[in-house]
């Protein structure tokens, strides 16, 4: 991507890179494809009678596809700033790709439902062995009940400098919130650093 300056100049933009992680049917893809200006890549198959004993679908029972390698969206904020989305696939069989994916972000949301909460504690690990910043945010689903953020903190043993919101992947402002938390975030972590 190059854009063309107010003097002729032609510019490239910085690349920053962030990743939605989170547990199996958690919604990162929809979250990708909810904020990215351009329709996402998305590595989706069916979910077959194959996985019928590898794949737990308790709680999601209606769903019937799985990310197979990543989803990746794009946000141009400006001529000097383009954010690169990259969803992680959520079944362990995948997560041998996360490392890739991981490389270079300035930080991640690890996105939780509350009806699989057990399922983001992988998430959570992976980001905080390898001191990349991320956010909790907590994937309101119609029918969930819903825990206020002090309880889904208290619930994944989270240090107060994680911030843990509420949102809704299928909605856009939703889902810019929380990558403007996520940046905020990080820009503090780097500051502290320094």
């Amino acid at each position: 991507m190059v854009f063309v300056g107010s003097d002729d100049q032609l510019t490239v933009p910085t690349a920053v890179k962030i990743v939605i992680a989170g547990g199996f049917g958690t919604g990162k893809t929809t979250m990708v494809g909810s904020v990215s200006e351009i329709a996402p890549l998305r590595t989706e198959e069916l979910l077959t009678e194959a996985g019928v004993h590898v794949d737990d679908l308790a709680g999601i029972e209606g769903k019937d596809t799985t990310t197979v390698a990543l989803d990746f969206g794009r946000i141009t904020i400006n001529t000097k700033v383009v954010l690169y989305l990259f969803g992680t696939p959520g079944q362990n069989r995948f997560w041998f790709m996360w490392d890739e994916l991981a490389t270079g972000a300035i930080g991640a949301v690890v996105l939780v439902d509350t009806r699989r909460l057990d399922s983001s504690f992988p998430s959570i690990d992976f980001f905080e062995h390898r001191g990349i910043p991320f956010v909790v945010a907590v994937n309101c689903f119609d029918g969930a009940q819903l825990y206020t953020v002090d309880e889904v903190r208290h619930a994944l043993d989270l240090d107060d400098s994680i911030p843990v919101v509420l949102c809704d992947a299928r909605d856009r402002e939703s889902s810019k919130a929380v990558l403007v938390g996520l940046i905020q975030h990080s820009m503090n972590r780097l500051e502290a650093a320094v």
